[in-house]
């Protein structure tokens, strides 16, 4: 186990990367044992931001990340909106569309979520939108960056931004990625009980 001086400087060298270029950083409440916390009396128990107006908050400046991590070993959150959109699905659509081209960052969490990151601003293709699982993180959202930690484990980059140059694709290239690898859902099948036959 990682002491949280070890943590904490692990979690600001990320925060300071991802703010050099131009993402805009905030910190994020950070992993006891069993739960998040970001503070005293913290009523969240789930990943959150760690402050109250995190979108005015969340910065590209040095002197801030520095600020935020200098006590706490605050997950990092990235502000999606501003220099990026994500586009954040399961594994059965974002496991083969990710193997099958390098098309920008993706990172992963452990409980199977991916998260593509895209330039900013476009909405979904209705082919995705319909499907509950696929969610896009826009002005006024926020994910969780690498190497934050969750309950699981770490989240981790399948393709580090440095791969593609920190350079983002189209978000509808990234669609027509997902859409054409995806594999279908797993369906349970339900059975009739008693009290539903007539």
């Amino acid at each position: 186990m990682l002491t949280d001086l070890v943590q904490r400087s692990i979690l600001r060298r990320a925060a300071l990367r991802y703010a050099d270029h131009g993402w805009p950083v905030v910190p994020g409440a950070y992993l006891t044992p069993d739960r998040y916390a970001c503070g005293p009396l913290c009523p969240t128990v789930a990943c959150h931001p760690a402050l109250d107006r995190w979108e005015i908050a969340a910065s590209t400046e040095t002197v801030d990340v520095d600020l935020w991590w200098t006590r706490v070993p605050y997950s990092v959150l990235l502000a999606t909106g501003r220099a990026f959109d994500v586009i954040e699905v399961p594994t059965r659509i974002g496991l083969p569309a990710a193997r099958a081209a390098v098309l920008g960052p993706v990172a992963v969490a452990p409980a199977g979520r991916w998260m593509f990151f895209v330039e900013p601003g476009d909405e979904l293709r209705a082919e995705l939108a319909d499907q509950t699982d696929v969610v896009l993180h826009g002005h006024g959202s926020w994910v969780p960056a690498p190497p934050t930690r969750t309950l699981d484990g770490r989240i981790r980059w399948e393709v580090p931004p440095a791969v593609t140059e920190w350079r983002l694709p189209h978000p509808y290239a990234v669609q027509k990625a997902l859409l054409a690898h995806q594999r279908p859902a797993l369906r349970v099948p339900t059975f009739a009980t008693s009290w539903d036959r007539t």
